[in-house]
């Protein structure tokens, strides 16, 4: 079982950048791909962004391209989610979360196709 913490969350200005980690214990799986999820109170678990076991490919919910950035450091288990210009509508609970292999690229956008999921990092983002 691979178990992840994200950190770094917390109260930030709109405008102020904030970056994400999150760090697998032990190794996870070979070509395994991570991603980004988020979740307001009342809200569905919404898509953020993803990435691949190389880091050749990523994609991005609509509402974050352009402003957030993930990336991976395999060597440390770890993802990373930079967030540029955030907005007020980003404040969320920050999950998050690794699959087993990569596969279809747009499949990463859903949720249900991930296997280890991390308890989640608040980001509050005010006006």
């Amino acid at each position: 079982q691979v178990q992840l913490v994200e950190s770094g969350g917390g109260l930030v200005q709109a405008g102020v950048s904030l970056r994400l980690s999150c760090a697998a214990s032990g190794r996870p799986l070979s070509w395994s791909a991570m991603g980004w999820f988020r979740q307001a109170p009342g809200k569905e678990r919404e898509f953020v962004a993803a990435i691949n076991w190389s880091s050749t490919t990523t994609i991005y919910g609509d509402s974050v391209k352009g402003r957030f950035t993930i990336s991976r450091d395999n060597a440390k288990n770890t993802v990373y989610l930079q967030m540029n210009s955030p907005k007020p509508e980003d404040t969320a609970v920050y999950y998050c979360a690794v699959r087993r292999g990569f596969g279809i690229v747009q499949t990463l956008r859903d949720k249900s196709t991930y296997d280890y999921w991390g308890q989640g990092t608040q980001v509050t983002v005010s006006s």
